[in-house]
């Protein structure tokens, strides 16, 4: 997970990969040979032990690996480009008596057999954040390149070997000093660079110490193989200042390499290094991985202790606390909603605050946390995340549900209002024009009568002529009111009005009704209508012979079923009937399925809640 605003890490091109892996190859590959070739051109008397050289040479290999790793992980470059630099940098003293010949190149090489050892310590001070933070860490990277630089202004120009006196190509770069003068600073060099290690050892074994139990496993796993590295490293330097005499260069450049349990124990402690690194990455990895599974443990908002508690289990921070801001209080509160003035204990030694807060800058909360988890910023941008999108997931969450509700609300509002205003146009047909028409129609039957009594015929039949219109008229006008608003589903309900919906169909419609309860009177006037809607649509449009309508309910549904035998092939696209079929249905809370695959009819069921989500008063 990355934070907002920082730049998630870059997936590397083929072209890339294929050249980060050249340059691997490249110093693993190098090392190899200088092992291999300083291996045969040294004489038998100064050649260690196979099975110390094996170690000697593999170590490169190892941190070539782990750069492989890093950069499949996304690590941050400044670290891989070490590894991969501590590569060409391995330089075994076998290797002088290959170049000892070459007067030019022997010094630069001699210049910068220690420069490994810079690169292994800042590797290890880079541990785990990736880059050098704060005045002191960058304050040890320059002292350490500055003491490197001055070791390499100081072997080039203090020694002045010749082949008196070490069987070697003369140095064209020495112009004074002696070899006493040359061992005195090499071991200086030596001791000072074991300071700088017992330092960045020591800063880091403190760093560990703070941290509680829980915690020092996941910021903390470089201190061991960094002081065994200085173990080594103290008992190298005294052994190379006691030891070191004219005999050094006896044999060409040769140094005396010992293959003992101190030697092998810092081959050890070297290869361990990266590996230390790529470790403790890929579990801070896993701890960033498990902080996103945060985002599913609440994921229908930011419950206070379930979050505290889920966070604390992630973090392996038994003691975090979660301070959440209030904003009608003006102050922050815990997961029991009292109130908390902070700081609090902000300045004890373990523990530390990291406040959150949202986009606009508004305060959301203040996690309270082991101090070791500083060590690891992404892992606290995403725990900051987590909390950022869990509440903001819980605000929207809040805020789609409340404006579902409205709609819904507001829709079935609609359709009531709809089949109001159908009853009031029955209402109006039935009391105002029917009755008049029907009152006219009387009118006309007297005067028919009358007409026909005084012998005046003709005038009598146009009359007919003209009830029989009149007759007409009003049969249509109350088969208009009835379709606003069926005068059987008013009287009995749906068991009467859904038979004689299908009684009055075209076309054959087997009927299986199975209601015996009035229902909601919304729910039954949309029943009606999309049954009455679909069994219009197959006279029209199917051309199918028979038709078939079902109808159940239970305590808590109403379920229809209208299908036919015809041509299929009916949709919900935008412009058809069923799109209004299906809003209307979905308005009460309902769902429409439709199946009408071409050449084998359609079937259209329908289920309606007979309880909320319809608003109250509409039952």
């Amino acid at each position: 997970m990355t934070a907002p605003g920082a730049r998630p890490p870059a997936r590397l091109s083929p072209a890339r990969w294929a050249a980060w892996l050249v340059v691997i190859i490249g110093g693993v590959a190098a090392s190899l040979a200088m092992e291999v070739s300083g291996w045969y051109a040294s004489p038998a008397f100064v050649r260690p032990e196979v099975a110390y050289q094996t170690l000697h040479s593999a170590v490169p290999w190892v941190f070539g690996i782990c750069a492989i790793v890093g950069l499949q992980l996304g690590e941050k470059r400044l670290p891989i480009v070490m590894m991969i630099g501590l590569t060409y940098l391995w330089i075994p003293q076998l290797f002088f008596s290959v170049i000892d010949q070459v007067g030019w190149l022997w010094p630069l090489v001699q210049s910068i057999d220690l420069a490994w050892a810079l690169l292994l310590g800042m590797i290890a001070l880079a541990y785990p954040r990736g880059r050098f933070v704060g005045r002191v860490e960058w304050a040890v990277v320059i002292v350490g390149v500055g003491a490197s630089l001055v070791r390499l202004a100081f072997v080039l120009s203090s020694d002045s070997a010749t082949p008196a006196t070490c069987g070697c190509a003369p140095s064209p770069y020495g112009f004074w000093g002696d070899l006493t003068t040359f061992l005195l600073g090499d071991l200086i060099y030596r001791i000072f660079g074991a300071i700088l290690v017992m330092f960045v050892a020591v800063r880091q074994f403190l760093g560990w110490l703070r941290g509680s139990s829980p915690t020092r496993s996941v910021a903390f796993v470089m201190p061991i193989g960094l002081l065994a590295w200085l173990l080594a490293l103290i008992v190298e330097a005294v052994s190379f200042g006691t030891t070191a005499g004219p005999d050094q260069r006896s044999a060409g450049l040769v140094v005396t390499t010992t293959s003992g349990p101190v030697s092998i124990v810092s081959l050890f402690a070297v290869a361990s290094i990266p590996i230390c690194y790529i470790a403790g990455s890929v579990h801070l990895r896993n701890t960033r991985g498990r902080v996103a599974d945060l985002m599913s443990i609440t994921r229908d908002g930011a419950d206070r202790e379930l979050w505290r508690e889920s966070l604390a289990r992630t973090l392996r921070d038994p003691g975090l606390e979660v301070y959440w801001w209030d904003d009608a209080r003006g102050a922050y509160t815990d997961s029991e909603s009292r109130r908390v003035e902070l700081p609090v204990e902000a300045d004890a030694p373990t523990r530390t605050l990291l406040p959150i807060a949202a986009g606009d800058g508004s305060p959301i909360a203040v996690i309270r946390h082991d101090r070791a988890l500083t060590e690891n910023t992404r892992l606290l941008d995403g725990v900051s995340t987590a909390l950022r999108l869990t509440v903001d997931n819980g605000e929207l969450r809040t805020e789609i549900q409340r404006t579902l509700a409205q709609v819904r609300e507001s829709r079935q509002r609609i359709v009531e209002a709809s089949d109001e205003t159908r009853k009031r146009l029955e209402r109006d047909l039935h009391d105002g024009s029917q009755q008049q028409l029907v009152a006219l129609a009387i009118q006309l039957r007297t005067i028919v009568s009358a007409a026909d009594a005084e012998g005046r015929t003709e005038i009598g039949a146009e009359l007919e002529s003209a009830l029989d219109r009149l007759g007409v008229a009003l049969r249509e006008l109350r088969e208009l009111a009835r379709g606003i608003h069926p005068t059987a589903l008013v009287e009995g309900g749906l068991p009467l009005a859904l038979p004689d919906l299908a009684s009055r169909c075209p076309i054959p419609v087997s009927t299986e009704i199975d209601l015996h309860e009035r229902m909601p009177e919304l729910v039954e006037a949309t029943a009606w209508f999309v049954t009455a809607e679909c069994l219009a649509n197959i006279a029209r449009h199917s051309s199918a012979r028979q038709a078939w309508l079902g109808a159940e309910s239970d305590d808590a549904e109403l379920r229809l079923s209208i299908r036919d035998n015809g041509v299929g092939g009916a949709s919900t696209l935008a412009g058809s009937g069923i799109t209004g079929l299906a809003d209307r249905v979905e308005a009460i809370g309902g769902t429409l399925e439709l199946h009408s695959p071409p050449g084998e009819g359609t079937t259209i069921r329908v289920r309606l809640p007979l309880a909320p989500p319809l608003r109250p008063g509409l039952a």
